[in-house]
C-alpha cells in the first residue's frame, strides 16, 4: 500500500507531529537552565557565611546576571533564525556547563562576578523565553499560546525539580557538590539536545502544525547584531511596545529578581529551614506549571489584555500578604505559595500573543526579546535592591510591599493597551 501511494504521490502521515518532540526538548532545556538560574538564592547564605560577601554584594553579582540574561533575548533570537535552534543551544549548554564548573574554584568577588553575572547570564539568556516564542513560532501555528505556556511553565518545573534537590546537597554535603550535580545534568541534556533536535519542520519533512503546506524557513537577512536593534527602533514608534515593556519591567521587578533570588533568605530571617524555604519555592513551581499552562490556554481564547489585569492585580495582593504570611503560621506560607505560584509568570504568554498580533511573526521574536529585557532589568532592580535594603533595614518586608503595590500600577497599564490595538488586531486576540 505504501509503495502504491508513494507512486501516486501521496506521502503517508506520520503518526506523531515531530514538534512535539521539539516541545520536549525545548521544554527539558528550559527547565535545566531556569534551574541553574535558581541555584544563586541557594547560595546566597552559604556564600555569606564562606567568604563573608555581604547580601548586597552577593546580590550585584546576581542583578548583573538577571540583567544580561534579559539582555541578550533580542540577539538570541537574531542567533536562533540565523544558526539554527540546535547549533546555538548545543554552545549555550556548554559555555554554561563551564562557568558552573569553574565555580567550586573560585576565592574572590571578582570572579564570582564573572562566572555568575557575566558567563551564566549571557548563556542562560539564550536559552530564556526567547527561545520558547522561537520554537513556537516555527513549529506552530495553532495552538501557538498553549505551547508558550507549557515552555514557560519549565521555569517553574526547573525550581520543583532543583531547588529541594540542591538544597539538600547544600546542607548535607556542601555547595559545590551541588554545583558539579548541576554539571553533570547539563552534560546530560547537551547530548539529548545534540542528538534529536532538529531546527525547523521542513527538516522532518513536516508543515508547521495546524497547516497543511510544507515550506523551507525562510533564510535570516540582515546583520545579526544590527536585525534587533532595527526591530527595536521599528517597535519603540509603537506605544504597545512601551506598555508591554513597563508591564513587563514590574513583571521581573516582583518574580524572579525578588522572590526568587531573596525568598529562601527571608525565610531564614524567620528560622526557617534552608531546605523548607526551597521547598516552598518548589512549591510555587508545582503551582505555576499548572497556571502558566493554563494561562497559555486561556490566551488562545481571552482578551489578552484583561488576562493580565487581572494577573497582576493578584500578584499584587498575594506580595502584600507575604510580610504578614512570614511572621505568622508556616500555613500562611503555604497559602501564599499557593496563591503566588498560579500567577507566577502567567503573564508570559498573554504579553507573548500581544507581541506577536501586533508586530507579526517575523518580528515578534526579537521584539519579544527586548521586551524581556525590560523584564530583566526590573529583576535586576529588584534583586540588587532588596539585598541593599535587607543590609539596611534588616528586613525584607519593605521590598515585598513595594512590589505589591506596583503590580498593581502594572495592571492599570495593561488596560491602557486597549487603546493601542486597532480592530483587526483585536479581532484576532479573540480568534
Amino acid at each position: 500500500m505504501d509503495s502504491l501511494n508513494a507512486q501516486n504521490g501521496f506521502k503517508p502521515k506520520s503518526r506523531m507531529f515531530y514538534g512535539w518532540i521539539i516541545v520536549l526538548l525545548t521544554f527539558v532545556t528550559l527547565l535545566v537552565s531556569a534551574g541553574i538560574r535558581s541555584l544563586p538564592s541557594i547560595l546566597l547564605v552559604p556564600f555569606q557565611d564562606e567568604f563573608g560577601w555581604s547580601r548586597g554584594s552577593i546580590s550585584s553579582v546576581l542583578s548583573m546576571g538577571i540583567f544580561l540574561y534579559g539582555l541578550v533575548g533580542p540577539f538570541s533570537a537574531a542567533l536562533l533564525l540565523r544558526f539554527g535552534v540546535r547549533k546555538v543551544v548545543v554552545l549555550s549548554l556548554a559555555v554554561l556547563a563551564i562557568s558552573l564548573a569553574a565555580t567550586p574554584f573560585m576565592t574572590a568577588l571578582w570572579q564570582f562576578q564573572l562566572l555568575w553575572g557575566l558567563v551564566s547570564g549571557l548563556a542562560t539568556g539564550m536559552m530564556a523565553n526567547v527561545l520558547g516564542v522561537t520554537v513556537s513560532n516555527l513549529w506552530f501555528v495553532k495552538n501557538k499560546g498553549l505551547v508558550v505556556g507549557v515552555l514557560t511553565a519549565s521555569a517553574a518545573t526547573g525550581q520543583l525539580i532543583f531547588l529541594p534537590l540542591m538544597a539538600k546537597l547544600t546542607t548535607d554535603l556542601g555547595w559545590r557538590y551541588a554545583i558539579f550535580t548541576a554539571v553533570a545534568v547539563l552534560i546530560l541534556v547537551l547530548v539529548i539536545v545534540a542528538v534529536w533536535m532538529r531546527n525547523h519542520p521542513s527538516d522532518v519533512g513536516a508543515a508547521p502544525y495546524g497547516t497543511d503546506e510544507i515550506v523551507p524557513p525562510t533564510p535570516f537577512a540582515g546583520n545579526i547584531f544590527l536585525a534587533p536593534l532595527q526591530n527595536l527602533r521599528y517597535a519603540m514608534k509603537n506605544s504597545t511596545f512601551w506598555l508591554l515593556s513597563g508591564t513587563f519591567f514590574f513583571c521581573g521587578f516582583s518574580t524572579n529578581g525578588l522572590i526568587g533570588t531573596h525568598l529562601i533568605a527571608a525565610c531564614g530571617d524567620f528560622g526557617l529551614p534552608e531546605v523548607t524555604a526551597a521547598g516552598l519555592l518548589a512549591m510555587m513551581g508545582l503551582f505555576d506549571l499548572v497556571g502558566t499552562t493554563i494561562s497559555g490556554w486561556l490566551s488562545d481564547r481571552f482578551d489578552n489584555r484583561w488576562l493580565l489585569f487581572w494577573y497582576y492585580g493578584l500578584r499584587g495582593l498575594s506580595l502584600l500578604f507575604l510580610p504578614y504570611a512570614l511572621d505568622s503560621t508556616p500555613t500562611m506560607l503555604i497559602i501564599f505559595s499557593v496563591f503566588y505560584g498560579l500567577d507566577w509568570i502567567a503573564t508570559v504568554p498573554p504579553t507573548a500573543k500581544l507581541s506577536s498580533q501586533v508586530f507579526g511573526k517575523e518580528k515578534s521574536g526579537m521584539i519579544f526579546g527586548w521586551i524581556v529585557v525590560a523584564h530583566q532589568v526590573g529583576a535586576s532592580a529588584a534583586a540588587y535592591g532588596a539585598g541593599v535594603m535587607r543590609d539596611w533595614l534588616g528586613t525584607y518586608s519593605q521590598a515585598f510591599m513595594i512590589a505589591g503595590f506596583v503590580c498593581f500600577f502594572a495592571s492599570l497599564m495593561a488596560v491602557k493597551i486597549k487603546k493601542q490595538v486597532n480592530a483587526k488586531t483585536a479581532a484576532a486576540i479573540q480568534s
